[in-house]
């Protein structure tokens, strides 16, 4: 990833976007009845027999070993359970973005997950934490950002990437961020580079290659007393083309467009101290297809 003048850019020959950051669980729905009454069935009327009761109670029984059984992923394809499995998510109906229930990852090289399977799903967790990795605040250090790219790209890949993105992540850029010649936001100050996965798109796959097109929405900027660049958010679409070596997926090469993007919410902008805490407290997540 090659930065501009104001912002990440991308590391292949890509078009420069400014402030582009880099690198779901499957949820059960339970559709309960309408609440107008005891049991979802319309107003309870007082049990006059023992008999209406027994009736009442052997309803609700009913109703919830219905549940239970949806919970188990027993239900229609739409629902389904929390505990799919890889198979599930080939069936017809399923949601495109059902989680497999697959481990995602055997290892980690550095702090960059590895070890990722040999398939389709495996190729898609690989290019969303190869994104998570390029849009980290280690990519403005010089000896981190090294390590990153050997560790997400090709070794031919990251060879040709290394002397350009140094040139690039110059001291007059970083300045032009707040950081200093090394990286460094000034003390008191948080820098905030953070990319987040919303989705991932296979866009081909064979035995030895895969192309990946992943959504996220990154944040850049500034957090602290003084700053005239307050954490932002960007939308992108990142996608890269994959080889598999040494038994792991590596990146070959990349490009980047903005969007698709959402309309921004209703919700206050925080404080930047407020920012910076959140920051520290909240990490980052291994993501998997």
């Amino acid at each position: 990833m090659s930065p501009d003048d104001d912002g990440y850019g991308n590391d292949s020959g890509r078009s420069n976007d400014a402030y582009s950051t880099l690198g779901g669980t499957r949820q059960t729905r339970t559709r309960l009845p309408d609440a107008q009454g005891g049991d979802g069935y319309g107003p309870r009327r007082p049990a006059r027999k023992s008999r209406s009761l027994l009736t009442v109670l052997g309803v609700v029984v009913l109703l919830l070993a219905a549940i239970a059984f949806a919970n188990m992923g027993g239900g229609d394809g739409d629902n389904g359970g929390s505990g799919a499995r890889g198979s599930d998510a080939k069936k017809p109906g399923s949601a495109p973005t059902a989680a497999t229930g697959t481990k995602p990852v055997t290892g980690k090289n550095g702090s960059i997950p590895s070890g990722f399977a040999h398939d389709e799903q495996g190729a898609q967790s690989a290019a969303s934490n190869f994104a998570v990795a390029l849009g980290s605040v280690e990519m403005f250090k010089k000896d981190t950002r090294h390590a990153i790219v050997d560790s997400v790209y090709t070794p031919e890949a990251a060879g040709k990437l290394r002397a350009p993105q140094d040139a690039a992540y110059s001291p007059t850029f970083l300045d032009k961020l707040g950081l200093d010649a090394n990286g460094n936001a000034p003390q008191g100050n948080t820098f905030v580079s953070r990319t987040v996965p919303v989705g991932t798109k296979l866009e081909s796959f064979d035995a030895g290659t895969a192309k990946v097109s992943v959504w996220y929405m990154g944040l850049i900027g500034m957090s602290g007393p003084g700053s005239t660049d307050p954490v932002r958010t960007s939308w992108k679409t990142w996608t890269v083309e994959l080889t598999w070596a040494n038994k792991d997926w590596k990146a070959v090469s990349d490009s980047q467009k903005d969007g698709p993007a959402p309309v921004p919410g209703d919700v206050a902008a925080s404080s930047s101290d407020e920012i910076s805490k959140a920051v520290e407290e909240y990490g980052g997540f291994t993501y998997a297809r």
